[in-house]
């Protein structure tokens, strides 16, 4: 990854990828790329955008990042529903940071049009 490169992993400038619905300039059109935003927004330490786009009814008070975590890479392995045509939907994917890996099938649904993030449950990695 670049500089330049989203922290996403999808090939574009972070400006014209997630950093455009970090800075309020656009929405993310499809709970897959609201996912990609949110890791992005972990990677740069964005609480502010991570708290916006949690649903009302599952939203922490108040969320504090570990500034010590370094991300690494963000891999999708399924995205189900999700798209402009749906009301809800999931992501499964695996964020690496330094030191080892997250598995987690996030859900989401839309709020007055907007997708946010409801909650996450850790699926068991099968060896």
């Amino acid at each position: 990854m670049t500089s330049r490169t989203c922290p996403c992993g999808l090939p574009a400038s972070y400006d014209a990828c997630c950093g455009r619905f970090h800075g309020g300039s656009a929405a993310a059109p499809t709970a897959e790329l609201l996912m990609r935003s949110r890791y992005s927004a972990f990677v740069k330490g964005d609480a502010g955008y991570l708290l916006r786009t949690w649903h009302p009814r599952t939203r922490p008070g108040r969320l504090e990042l570990d500034p010590g975590t370094r991300w690494t890479g963000l891999e999708i392995l399924d995205a189900t529903d999700g798209s402009a045509f749906h009301s809800s939907g999931s992501v499964t994917f695996r964020a690496s940071y330094r030191g080892g890996s997250l598995l987690e099938r996030s859900r989401f649904e839309r709020v007055d049009g907007a997708w946010v993030y409801v909650d996450g449950e850790f699926p068991e990695e099968r060896g």
